[in-house]
């Protein structure tokens, strides 16, 4: 009869003991689970943060490149009157308009270049402002060039309506100060 009892003991102590390995072993599961999830939320929670930081200075380009805009605009605005081209009649910036309006006259009349060069050599506020304009969209070339990692929005830039002034200004300069 006590070795029954030992033996029921003993079944029921193995009993508890196995009950017990396997309630550790789902908590352990389990907690392995919450630290996969918590894991994978906090993955989430960097990847999120690093779209909200992109998208904040995204704004905050966009705000900055429409100060710059601005900016170029005011010095293009008496370069214009000065060769007497007008900006094109589209819908896009005023600006790219006026970018536009400059490289499609020249486009079709080379002698644009010519009355730009005069501009430059006759009125030192056209020479001004063409200095002024060159400074600041090479600035801001520059600038998109160290800021940008892959590149794609500065050699767009450069081989659109900014870079093509650019080079159409810098004629017109070397023109102006080799008839000197």
């Amino acid at each position: 009869m006590q070795n029954t009892i030992i033996f029921v003991l003993l079944f029921v102590l193995t009993l508890i003991i196995a009950t017990t390995t396997l309630y550790i072993y789902k908590i352990n599961t389990k907690i392995t689970n919450i630290n996969k999830t918590l894991e994978h939320q906090y993955n989430l929670i960097v990847k999120m943060q690093s779209v909200l930081k992109n998208k904040y200075a995204t704004n905050a380009i966009a705000e900055n490149a429409e100060m710059i805009y601005q900016d170029l605009l005011q010095s293009l605005i008496p370069i214009m009157a000065a060769i007497d081209i007008m900006p094109r009649n589209t819908q896009e910036h005023p600006l790219w308009r006026a970018l536009g309006g400059i490289m499609d006259e020249y486009a079709k009349n080379p002698f644009a270049l010519e009355k730009l060069r005069r501009g430059i050599k006759l009125d030192s506020e056209v020479a001004r402002n063409i200095d002024n304009y060159m400074r600041r969209a090479d600035n801001f070339l520059h600038h998109l060039t160290t800021t940008e990692p892959d590149g794609l929005l500065s050699n767009t830039f450069t081989d659109g309506l900014l870079g093509q002034s650019l080079t159409f200004f810098a004629q017109a300069k070397q023109l102006a100060t080799q008839s000197n």
